[in-house]
C-alpha cells in the first residue's frame, strides 16, 4: 500500500487543528444522523418497498434494519483504528467518508420492492455503517494528534456533541422528510458526504505517530466472528421463540451468545501470543484507559436503550393521549425529546473546556450521578405525565450525559501513547456500541416480559368488553408482546393492526373506540410502567458504577503533556528520530 507523507503540526500551521475539529464533526454528524434518521422513517420505508414489518415472516427485516448499523460499526471500529495506527489516521478516515457516501447515493436509489428491497437497503445500510466504523474509528485519533493535550477536553467535547447531538437529530430529519419521500432520508445525507470527502482527502493529512506492523488476521477473524455471534444473538433474543415472550431461551440465541463468549476467549488468548495485536492488552494497564473505558461502557448500557424506551413511551401512550393520530406520532416524538439534545448540546463543550483546566475525573463521575438521578425521576414519573416535568427531566439527563462524554473521552485518548491513539479510539467505540446494542436487548426484554405478564389479561378482557368475540380476544391476546412494541415504536395503529379484518365486524361506535386514542395507551399503561421501573432501575445501578470507575481514572500528579513533547517521547523510547516522523517513508 502506498504511503502519504507524514507531516509535522508546525509545517500545517495553527489553523490546522481547526480544519481537522471541523471536518471529523462533520463527518460524525452524519454518521450518527444516519444511524438514528431510520428509525423514525422505518414505516414510510417499509410502505414504499411493499413490505409490512408486523408480520412474523418480516420481523428479522426489521431488526436488522434497526440494529445492522450498529452491530456493524461495534464489530469493525478496533480494526479501522488499527489500520489508522498503521497506515495513516486521515487515510483511513478519507476512506470511510467516501464508502460512506457511495452506499448513501445507492440507497437513495432504491429501484427494488418486496423482499429484494428489503435486503438491498439492509445490505446497504451494512456497507453504510463500514463507512461510519472508518469514521468512528479515527475522527478521535486525527483530533487528538492535532490538538495539544491543554485543549483537547474543547476538540473530543465538540466532536462529542456532534456524535450524540445527530443521533436525535436524526429523528426530527426523519420524521420530516419520510412522509415527504422515503428515498430523501438517504440522499439528504449525499451532498454533505461529497463535500467532506473532498474536503478531508484536501485538508486532512497524517501527523501521528505510524506504527508499522503485520495485520493481526487471527485476531480480527476470532474478535469479528465472536462480537457478531454475540450481537446477533442479543438481536434475536428480543424476538418470541414458541410460547416465549421473548428468545433468549432459543437454542440458535444460545448457541451464538456461548458461541461467540468462546471464540473471544480465543481471542483474549491468540492476543497475548502474537507480535502486533489488534488489541493491545497492554493498555489496560494504563490506569485511566481501563477504568475510562469501564465508565464508557457502563453509560453505555444505561443510556443506549434509553431513546428506543422513549420513543414507545411517547409514540404508544402519551401523544395519542393527547391527540395526536398514531400516525402522527413519529415526528412528534422526535420533536418531544429535543430537550434531551439541547442538554448535551450545552454541557458537552463546556464541560471538555472545563475539562482541560480542572481535570476531568470530578465532571465524568458527577456527570453520571446527575444521570442516575434522572433515571430516579423518570421512574416515578407518571406514565401519562405532565410535559414540562418531563422536558426538565430530559434537558438534565442531556446535561449529565455530556458532562460525562467530553472528559471521559479527553482522559481516555489522553492516556493513550501516541502510536495507539487509533486502536485505543477504536476500542473505546466497540465498548460503547457493542453496549449500546446489549442494553437496548436487554431493556427490549425488560419491558416485554413486563408486558407479558400483565397485558393478556387486559387486552382480552378489554377487547370482550366491546364487542370482540371472545376466542378471537383471547387470540389476540396471546399474540407476543413483542409485535404490540413494534407497532406503537413504527407509528401503526396497534388495535387496528391486530384486529384487522375483524373490525368490519363491530359496531362502528366500538370499532371506532378500540382503534381511537385512548383505548391502547390506557391498556397498555400499566404493564408499561412495570417495566419501566425495572429497565431504569438497571440504568441507576450501571451509571452509579460508571461514576465510581470515573473517580477512579486519573493518577494523582499527572500533568498534560504537549503533542510536540509526546511525540519526542515516542521517538525516543523507539529510537525514531524526528526527520524519521515528518519525511515520507516507504512500506516497510
Amino acid at each position: 500500500m502506498a504511503e502519504r507523507r507524514t507531516y509535522s503540526l508546525a509545517e500545517l500551521g495553527p489553523r490546522y487543528k481547526w480544519i481537522a475539529l471541523s471536518n471529523t464533526t462533520l463527518g460524525m454528524l452524519i454518521a450518527t444522523i444516519n444511524s438514528s434518521i431510520v428509525l423514525i422513517a422505518l414505516p414510510d420505508i417499509f410502505k414504499g418497498i411493499g413490505i409490512n414489518p408486523l408480520e412474523p415472516a418480516n420481523t428479522s427485516y426489521l431488526l436488522w434494519m434497526i440494529m445492522g448499523f450498529l452491530v456493524v460499526t461495534a464489530v469493525l471500529v478496533v480494526s479501522f483504528g488499527r489500520l489508522g495506527d498503521m497506515y495513516g489516521r486521515a487515510r483511513m478516515y478519507n476512506l470511510g467518508f467516501a464508502v460512506f457516501t457511495v452506499s448513501s447515493i445507492l440507497l437513495a436509489i432504491t429501484w427494488f420492492d418486496g423482499d429484494a428491497a428489503a435486503l438491498w437497503l439492509i445490505g446497504w445500510r451494512i456497507v453504510q455503517g463500514i463507512g461510519g466504523a472508518f469514521l468512528m474509528a479515527n475522527s478521535s485519533a486525527i483530533l487528538t494528534d492535532a490538538f495539544p493535550a491543554n485543549q483537547r477536553g474543547l476538540a473530543l467535547g465538540m466532536n462529542g456533541v456532534a456524535a450524540i447531538a445527530g443521533s436525535f437529530l436524526g429523528l426530527v430529519v426523519g420524521g420530516v422528510l419520510a412522509p415527504v419521500d422515503w428515498n430523501l432520508i438517504f440522499l439528504v445525507s449525499v451532498p454533505f458526504g461529497v463535500i467532506g470527502t473532498i474536503w478531508a482527502y484536501v485538508k486532512l493529512h497524517d501527523t501521528g505517530v505510524r506504527k508499522h506492523a503485520k495485520m493481526d488476521w487471527w485476531g480480527n477473524i476470532t474478535f469479528a466472528v465472536g462480537l457478531i455471534a454475540v450481537l446477533v444473538g442479543i438481536t434475536y433474543g428480543i424476538q418470541p421463540y414458541g410460547s416465549s415472550p421473548t428468545g433468549w431461551g432459543s437454542p440458535m440465541v444460545l448457541s451464538c451468545l456461548i458461541g461467540g463468549i468462546a471464540v473471544l476467549i480465543a481471542f483474549v488468548v491468540i492476543e497475548t501470543k502474537v507480535a502486533n495485536p489488534l488489541f493491545r492488552l497492554s493498555l489496560f494497564r494504563i490506569r485511566s484507559f481501563t477504568w475510562g473505558n469501564v465508565a464508557n461502557l457502563t453509560a453505555s448500557l444505561g443510556r443506549g436503550g434509553l431513546q428506543f424506551i422513549l420513543i414507545i413511551w411517547l409514540q404508544g401512550i402519551w401523544l395519542p393521549q393527547h391527540g395526536y393520530t398514531f400516525e402522527q406520532t413519529p415526528l412528534w416524538a422526535g420533536i418531544y425529546m429535543l430537550p434531551l439534545t439541547i442538554g448535551f448540546l450545552v454541557s458537552a463543550p463546556t464541560a471538555g473546556i472545563l475539562s482541560d483546566r480542572i481535570g476531568s475525573r470530578l465532571l465524568a463521575s458527577s456527570g453520571l450521578g446527575i444521570t442516575a438521578v434522572t433515571f430516579l425521576l423518570l421512574m416515578i414519573l407518571p406514565v401519562n405525565f405532565n410535559y414540562w416535568a418531563f422536558a426538565a427531566i430530559l434537558l438534565i439527563n442531556g446535561i449529565g450525559m455530556g458532562m460525562f462524554s467530553s472528559p471521559n473521552r479527553a482522559e481516555v485518548m489522553n492516556s493513550l501513547p501516541a502510536d495507539s491513539r487509533g486502536s485505543g479510539a477504536g476500542m473505546m467505540t466497540t465498548f460503547q456500541n457493542a453496549a449500546m446494542v446489549l442494553s437496548i436487548g436487554f431493556f427490549f426484554s425488560l419491558i416485554i416480559a413486563g408486558l407479558s405478564d400483565n397485558l393478556p389479561a387486559a387486552m382480552s378482557q378489554g377487547l370482550t368488553a366491546h364487542g370482540v368475540p371472545a376466542a378471537s380476544a383471547d387470540q389476540i391476546a396471546h399474540l407476543p408482546a413483542v409485535a404490540v412494541l413494534f407497532a406503537a415504536f413504527l407509528g401503526y395503529n396497534p388495535i387496528q393492526q391486530l384486529l384487522g379484518g375483524q373490525l368490519t365486524s363491530l359496531p362502528p361506535d366500538q370499532a371506532s373506540f378500540l382503534t381511537g386514542r385512548s383505548f391502547f395507551p390506557n391498556l397498555i399503561s400499566g404493564p408499561f410502567q412495570d417495566g419501566l421501573a425495572v429497565a431504569f432501575g438497571f440504568a441507576i445501578v450501571v451509571c452509579l458504577i460508571g461514576a465510581v470507575a470515573s473517580l477512579l481514572t486519573k493518577d494523582k500528579g499527572k500533568s498534560p503533556e504537549s503533542v510536540g513533547e509526546e511525540l519526542a517521547a515516542v521517538a525516543g523510547e523507539s529510537g525514531t528520530g524526528p526527520s524519521e516522523l515528518v519525511a515520507p517513508t516507504g512500506e516497510r
